[in-house]
């Protein structure tokens, strides 16, 4: 059996233990104290339990605050293109309005030039007439310088000239009027198209398709005005929502520090109980870890004493970063050592007891040079949960309870936890810690985790 580190029992104790005395009508001081321990340990087991369930509240909590936050951005997002939106859309009608007029204008000037076109016919239709007289006259002329016979021949000659022009210009001008009513009925098709009818007057097909215009504006515009309502509604809820979850997480925090009081007390009581002398099921546990953190000192005292390492080294606090590894890891200058030195005590206390789950060495900042054989395989690229639960070696577990059994300085500490697996996955565990010390000098701390 490992010695255990024993406190001097309270006065009442052990005066009873002394006098073999047996407490009346009541248990012996045996059956008492293995009781509490038994108690405080389910409280303990309890208490790390709520205490697990509550910390993963509040890191749920934490990492829902920030989506709420990244949707609230969005939706400020979504609220300003909405706002956008309803700008360029209400400028949009302006701008068919201004076009709309502006094309009403050009109506008016498309109905003087037909007006223009209509008087150009009208002068064109004269132009015919006095064509045709001339042609009347012209014959007439023709007529009369051929009874005047040789004195009148060059007359005639000036007459058909006359008449022939005058037949040209009655063709020219016909031409025009063709053309000219043609061009009329375009201009006046076009004008009715791009003039603005009165109310009750069907519409030309330029003012209708301006009309759907318009209409389908106002409906983005109406929609637009709509979301960005309903936007700014689900802005000032999301706003109400993120100052609840940060009210909720302070409860929780709050919560959880009152957990880490119970726990506290169920370490303490363990403790008290584990010091009375009196076997406990945490004993065994106890004076193994004491036994394996003496082993471990001396190892360590020799290496030094022998020459194969140096104070310095073994007590390197710059723990480089490993390249490419995620969960990271870090090397030291003693971690090699830690390798060879490390196995022969920590394998064989694996054996100790079927609750056993892992038997490390830490430096007194958390470092774990090296693992058991089981948890200390190279990491797999990419493959963190794998990872995390395999390749616990080369790493700084400097969490609540890894720190205080490192830095424990006391024979020994007890503690209760969850251990993170990965993955989500966690076991509860107690732990029993001893300090290991160097030449007198406080090196880090033996952690011996088993399950209830």
């Amino acid at each position: 059996m490992f010695a255990v580190f024993r406190k001097s029992p309270p006065a009442a104790v052990a005066a009873a233990a002394n006098d073999g005395a047996v407490m009346r009508d009541g248990p012996d001081v045996h059956t008492l104290i293995v009781g509490i321990n038994r108690e405080a340990s389910t409280l303990g087991r309890d208490a790390a339990e709520v205490r697990g369930a509550i910390d993963d509240t509040i890191k749920a909590a934490g990492t829902q605050a920030q989506q709420v936050q990244a949707l609230a951005r969005q939706l400020g997002e979504v609220n300003r293109g909405q706002h956008a939106i309803v700008e360029e859309t209400g400028q949009g009608a302006q701008a068919v309005e201004r076009a709309r007029s502006a094309i009403h204008a050009v109506g008016g000037e498309v109905s003087g030039i037909v007006a223009t076109l209509r008087d150009v016919s009208k002068a064109a239709g004269q132009i015919t007439k006095i064509a045709l007289q001339t042609r009347l006259v012209a014959f007439n002329a023709s007529v009369e310088a051929k009874r005047a016979g040789e004195a009148g021949r060059g007359f005639s000659v000036v007459a058909d000239a006359v008449r022939e022009l005058a037949s040209k210009v009655d063709e020219s001008s016909r031409n025009i009027m063709e053309t000219v009513g043609q061009l009329d009925a375009r201009v006046e098709t076009l004008a009715r198209e791009i003039q603005r009818q009165d109310h009750g007057q069907a519409q030309g097909a330029v003012h209708q398709a301006l009309d759907e215009l318009v209409q389908g504006v106002q409906r983005i515009h109406a929609a637009a005005a709509k979301s960005q309502e309903m936007c700014g509604g689900l802005d000032r809820r999301m706003g109400e929502i993120e100052r609840e979850m940060h009210g909720t997480h302070g409860t929780l925090s709050s919560t959880l520090q009152r957990t880490e009081a119970f726990l506290r007390v169920s370490e303490r009581l363990i403790e008290v109980t584990a010091a009375c002398g009196i076997e406990t099921a945490d004993s065994k546990f106890i004076g193994a870890a004491q036994d394996a953190a003496g082993r471990i000192g001396a190892l360590l005292s020799q290496a030094l004493h022998e020459g194969r390492t140096t104070l310095d080294e073994l007590f390197d606090e710059k723990y480089v970063p490993i390249p490419a590894t995620e969960p990271q890891q870090h090397s030291t200058r003693f971690a090699k050592l830690a390798d060879r030195l490390f196995p022969a005590v920590q394998e064989s206390l694996l054996g100790l007891d079927p609750q056993v789950v892992f038997c490390i060495a830490a430096d007194r900042n958390g470092y774990i040079a090296c693992h058991n054989q089981k948890y200390n395989h190279t990491q797999r690229p990419g493959d963190v949960v794998w990872n995390t639960a395999n390749c616990r070696n080369r790493r700084i577990f400097n969490d609540r309870t890894g720190l205080a059994s490192a830095r424990n300085t006391k024979p020994f500490l007890l503690q209760t936890y969850r251990r993170d697996m990965g993955g989500g996955q966690f076991v509860l565990l107690k732990e029993a810690a001893a300090p290991i010390t160097v030449n007198g000098r406080h090196w880090g701390g033996l952690r011996l985790a088993y399950r209830f």
